[in-house]
């Protein structure tokens, strides 16, 4: 099986490998981009969170229209969750590496202006990963949703008040006995409705609505349709190779997020994202003898 691994392998006798010598070449392929550090993504996360506090007293002080701060502040949102997502996975550095305390902190600061906690979205991320498309317990499973349209409709209904999505991570923590971490998500939402009130309060809400609000909101939409819903759809399966898919999408990989090689995410999550493509173009054959969903990609 390692000869077959060390061998070349052409497009005369890929058909000629059992699963285990297909799961041999997988595991090489993959080995060469796992202990990549994402360099890319710490710049990202912590420059693309100082951009958008920057943001405020830029706008506030009249040196930048507020129209254009809520256009990059909308940006800044819905590009600050994927550095995290790398934090979460431990791809910057795992438990007792020396960059830990970096990898920690890009996944803490990224998500500011996102809204979130760190160790909450970690947590039931985790469990999006051991549990996938699993009605019951995937926490994400409430993104899945018919077409485009179903998933926005739903997308919205899951932010109003008695929305019963809402209960699904508090009982992923409670599964995992880590419910202690719902302290995270009070602290976060408390000092978030504190700035929106206390800007209301100061006459500046509708500086409040279009830097933080109005922004997470969007792209919240935008994070679930490319993180959630189009990797999965139509999320009927569970198996390595069928709980996710590749796709091609019309913004194309950059502005999908990179999502189009998910599936390369679900297969070896700490592969820093920004390899995802290259490690598909070489995984690629050996995924479709796998049966995978590839579509137009």
């Amino acid at each position: 099986m390692d000869q077959v691994a060390d061998q070349t392998v052409t497009l005369e006798n890929w058909d000629e490998l059992t699963d285990d010598q297909l799961d041999v070449l997988e595991r090489k392929i993959a080995a060469k981009y796992i202990h990549i550090v994402p360099w890319g993504a710490v710049a990202w996360g912590i420059g693309n969170t100082l951009l958008w506090l920057s943001l405020w007293p830029l706008v506030l002080l009249d040196i930048l229209p507020l129209w254009l701060g809520f256009i990059i502040a909308t940006f800044n949102c819905a590009l600050a969750y994927l550095p995290s997502h790398e934090a979460q996975h431990s791809i910057i550095a795992g438990k007792g590496k020396p960059l830990r305390w970096l990898n920690e902190l890009v996944g803490h600061v990224s998500l500011i202006p996102f809204s979130a906690p760190f160790r909450v979205a970690r947590a039931t991320h985790m469990a999006h990963h051991r549990h996938t498309n699993d009605p019951v317990l995937d926490v994400d499973y409430d993104t899945t949703a018919r077409n485009g349209w179903h998933f926005l409709y739903k997308s919205i209904l899951r932010r109003q008040p008695g929305s019963k999505s809402k209960e699904a991570y508090p009982a992923a923590l409670a599964r995992t006995e880590q419910s202690h971490l719902m302290l995270d998500i009070l602290i976060v939402n408390i000092f978030y409705l504190a700035v929106l009130f206390g800007m209301a309060w100061t006459g500046h809400a509708i500086e409040a609505a279009l830097l933080w609000w109005l922004p997470k909101n969007i792209s919240i939409v935008y994070v679930e349709h490319y993180l959630s819903w189009m990797p999965h759809h139509p999320g009927k399966e569970t198996s390595r190779y069928r709980d996710t898919r590749a796709f091609k999408s019309k913004l194309g990989n950059i502005g999908s997020m990179g999502m189009q090689y998910h599936i390369i995410h679900h297969l070896f999550p700490r592969i820093p994202l920004s390899q995802h493509p290259a490690v598909y173009r070489e995984m690629k054959p050996i995924l479709q003898r796998k049966g995978c969903d590839l579509g137009e990609l």
